[in-house]
């Protein structure tokens, strides 16, 4: 577990996590979490459980239930640290699916979710999606998504998230693929976050 500390008291905390094939190490994930505790959030960055078990390879579906269970501890130890406030639940692919199925099942753990590229189907097969806990979450969300995104186009991903009974924004990040380079986006998302966890 890595901590970024804000320069002053937090306005709000951040759990944030990687994709399948990736790790807490990601630069997607440190320009992240710099940029979110520069602005003021307090941001734990962590391995989940198949990463800390395995270091290569990706994660296998039976085992999800344990990620899921890795992301609810991330959020306690942000609670052990003393932190009463609001908290988001973040994760890029895989980490924000994730994320958003442990907010529909117990929508306590966090008071929002930041979701960056988040895999609405596998590439090339639109027909299995993954959105079937969208209707049961309510936790409100700030989806990010690359306009080149295999995973899912904005179209495709603007119309599911209609089915999310809570508030939800997306923002596009133009040109950018599942990896969502190049990071022109990142300087407006404290702001973003702020808005939906303010609100």
């Amino acid at each position: 577990m890595i901590w970024h500390d804000p320069p002053a008291d937090p306005i709000g905390a951040v759990v944030l996590t990687h994709g399948a094939g990736s790790n807490a190490s990601a630069p997607l994930l440190v320009a992240v979490a710099e940029a979110l505790a520069a602005a003021g959030f307090l941001v734990l960055r962590f391995d989940l459980p198949f990463r800390q078990a395995r270091p290569h390879g990706p994660p296998f579906p039976a085992t999800a239930a344990q990620d899921r269970a890795g992301i609810e501890n991330a959020a306690r130890s942000v609670r052990d640290r003393g932190w009463a406030g609001r908290l988001v639940l973040a994760g890029h692919s895989y980490g924000g699916r994730q994320s958003s199925m442990l907010a529909a099942e117990k929508p306590e753990v966090a008071d929002a979710l930041l979701l960056l590229s988040y895999p609405l189907h596998p590439p090339r097969k639109p027909e299995q999606l993954r959105t079937a806990h969208f209707p049961k979450l309510r936790t409100p969300a700030l989806f990010l998504h690359g306009t080149r995104d295999p995973f899912g186009s904005i179209e495709e991903l603007s119309g599911a998230i209609a089915q999310i009974p809570a508030r939800t924004e997306l923002i596009e990040a133009e040109n950018a693929g599942h990896d969502l380079k190049p990071f022109r986006w990142i300087a407006g998302l404290a702001s973003r976050l702020g808005e939906l966890v303010g609100g």
